[in-house]
């Protein structure tokens, strides 16, 4: 019998803790009156973090998540290539599901300090 290669069921802490930051931005968006469509939507090379709708609002959002503000807010690490990458992933979503008139792309910046509630801000509509 050949062998069988099994992948590792372990998780890098890094994509751990992106993880840990999206499932704090979905709840939050959960409570600010979002349904979450999509998480970590693929399409071809490109990946957005979070699809959800509000009202009739497509919302294509970007997550950022920091343990400390020595490299910055966390929005501040978005940047123009990423928010095209964001546009080209929402492209091939939008292909197959064209229900929606107006998208809009959000970064949601979080802040997780030791021993204090995460920081969550949402940037609506940003544009390049």
């Amino acid at each position: 019998m050949g062998q069988v290669n099994q992948k590792s069921s372990t998780i890098s802490p890094r994509l751990e803790f992106g993880r840990e930051g999206e499932d704090l931005a979905s709840a939050w968006l959960i409570r600010h009156g979002f349904t979450i469509l999509c998480r970590n939507w693929r399409y071809h090379r490109y990946e957005v973090d979070i699809i959800a709708g509000r009202g009739d609002i497509l919302h294509i959002i970007e997550v950022k998540t920091r343990r400390s503000l020595v490299y910055g807010q966390p929005e501040e690490g978005v940047s123009r290539k990423k928010i095209e990458n964001m546009m080209q992933g929402a492209a091939g979503w939008l292909c197959r599901r064209p229900a929606y008139r107006r998208v809009q792309y959000d970064v949601l910046a979080i802040t997780i300090g030791k021993k204090q509630s995460p920081e969550i801000v949402l940037f609506e509509d940003i544009y390049l």
